[in-house]
């Protein structure tokens, strides 16, 4: 808006204002001939304020009433008329003003019309005469660049009030979403807590559980041991003692032998009956008599075996003279088909003679 728009749209406020003083001035003194004009039509009755002195009455003298100059209904009636134009007064007034700023309205949108017709032929005028931007009134430049900033800060105003209540309702949902994830995360403690108390008492329940059953099958594993055990000992004791019965009974059994076949060949070397043999091998077992006897018999011996406590005796013989067994001993040792080197003459009474 440049300086002329300023000018006219002052005067024609100004115009209005002295227009608008001059309906109420107008209208006042209206009411104010309204209120007299009823005083001169229906005047008030004046009393006489100074006191009089009272006189006695004459006897000639007649006392009469005076009529009231108004009376009751009509001081009524002309309340109502003055109401009445007063009112109509205050709406005529009313009206009037309405005009007056329909009529200033209209005065200035015209104003306003034929600003914008007057200012936007000077542009075209403007444009045609200069055609670069840089010959723009700097009124005009000045004005596109401030409405241009105002724009831009209006812009930018409601974009950071835009941005600010984003930023308060992102607030607000992440606040929501912090305290509902905190709450989840509680509850999903207390339950992880309580489920792992639960567990721990049942882990705990089950170890003590176990633990008696384990105490109370070792105790039964005990005593079935000591049991066992007792029973072994008592077992192996009445064995042993067996055992040791019947070592003893064959010992003195064995003793009694021996004694009875001492006696028997002390008797009969006593009596001068006796064999000479050549002993040549104690074997082990029967199997290595066995085998033995048959060398020996191969060559033409005979063989005479014995069991003893110590292993079967293998003997060849028997002789009458001792040095007949002695030359049979020699021949055998010299043998080395047979090896053996170790043979020796014995004197030996058979079983059935002892």
């Amino acid at each position: 808006m440049n300086n002329k728009q300023r000018w006219m749209g002052g005067v024609v406020l100004l115009g209005g204002g002295v227009l608008l003083a001059a309906l109420l001035l107008k209208g006042n003194e209206e009411i104010e001939q309204d209120k007299a004009q009823a005083e001169i039509t229906h005047p008030i009755p004046k009393t006489d304020s100074t006191p009089k002195t009272a006189q006695p009455a004459q006897d000639s003298d007649m006392v009469s009433l005076q009529p009231l100059a108004v009376d009751v209904e009509t001081e009524k009636r002309l309340l109502e008329e003055q109401r009445r134009s007063r009112e109509k007064a205050v709406a005529e007034q009313e009206a009037r003003a309405a005009e007056f700023l329909k009529m200033q309205q209209e005065a200035e949108a015209a104003a306003a019309r034929k600003a914008a017709e007057e200012y936007a032929a000077l542009n075209a005028r403007r444009a045609a005469e200069q055609e670069s931007s840089d010959n723009i009134p700097p009124e005009v430049a000045e004005d596109d660049k401030a409405k241009a900033q105002r724009l831009a800060e209006e812009k930018r105003k409601q974009d950071e009030k835009k941005k600010a209540e984003q930023q308060k309702v992102d607030q607000q949902k992440a606040d929501a979403d912090k305290k509902a994830t905190e709450e989840k995360r509680k509850a999903e403690a207390e339950k992880k807590a309580a489920e792992d108390k639960r567990k721990a008492e049942a882990e705990k329940k089950a170890t003590e559980d176990k633990r008696k059953a384990d105490a109370e099958k070792k105790a039964a594993e005990d005593k079935r041991k000591a049991d066992a055990e007792k029973k072994a000992a008592e077992e192996k004791r009445k064995a042993e003692a067996d055992k040791k019965a019947a070592d003893e009974k064959k010992r003195k059994a064995e003793e009694a032998k021996k004694k009875a076949e001492a006696d028997k060949a002390r008797e009969i070397m006593e009596s001068g009956d006796k064999n000479w043999m050549v002993q040549v091998a104690l074997a082990a077992n029967q199997a290595n008599a066995d085998a033995v006897v048959s060398k020996l018999r191969a060559k033409g011996y005979k063989v005479t075996t014995s069991p003893t406590s110590k292993g079967i005796r293998i003997m060849v013989g028997p002789a009458k003279d001792r040095d007949v067994a002695d030359a049979t001993r020699k021949k055998i040792t010299s043998d080395d088909s047979l090896n053996m080197k170790s043979a020796w003459v014995i004197d030996w009474v058979p079983l059935d003679q002892r």
